[in-house]
């Protein structure tokens, strides 16, 4: 039996979370919610889910799986911020978030099953802007993405209160 390395260990309780935090938080919502955004530019929880499915088929594990097959030789491929407009087109709230909770298991299943250890995960790749990055760098950054976009999402939907808030919205800073 493998023991996972501190970094994974820590980071997998977060990134086993998130799926079925956004299902709980998402699905069977009124799409008033699942569609709001902060205004023009922003995005809406929905398209919060798409974007997370597409880094876990573009992102982290691909890059891992470079870095782990060619190291900085093969430089990664440019990561299409905005994939989930066209990827998620058709699809409903709650197909996205099967398909991203189905996803999510596959990737983390691999990750796993890489069973990193320390001098692994010093192992570099090169971004096509930041240079030199570390598998320790990607998993960081993959356990603080997720973070950051459950963060976002609660954001944009308390914000569709902040009128009906009143007076009480000054104590909240998610609406600020």
């Amino acid at each position: 039996m493998s023991i996972l390395h501190p970094l994974i260990q820590e980071s997998l309780p977060i990134l086993q979370r998130t799926p079925p935090v956004l299902n709980t938080l998402l699905r069977d919502l009124p799409d008033a919610w699942t569609s709001a955004t902060e205004g023009p530019g922003t995005w809406s929880p929905y398209d919060v889910v798409g974007h997370l499915i597409h880094g876990e088929k573009a992102d982290w594990m691909v890059r891992i799986e470079i870095i782990l097959e060619h190291g900085p030789d093969r430089p990664f491929d440019p990561f299409d911020r905005e994939a989930q407009f066209r990827e998620s087109q058709g699809k409903t709230m709650n197909q996205l978030l099967d398909e991203f909770m189905e996803i999510r298991k596959n990737n983390l299943e691999k990750l796993i099953g890489f069973n990193l250890q320390a001098e692994q995960l010093e192992l570099k790749g090169m971004h096509q802007v930041l240079g030199f990055v570390t598998i320790r760098h990607l998993i960081g950054t993959w356990t603080a993405h997720d973070m950051a976009h459950l963060l976002q999402i609660s954001r944009v939907m308390a914000k569709r209160y902040r009128d009906e808030a009143g007076p009480f919205a000054q104590f909240l800073s998610v609406i600020q």
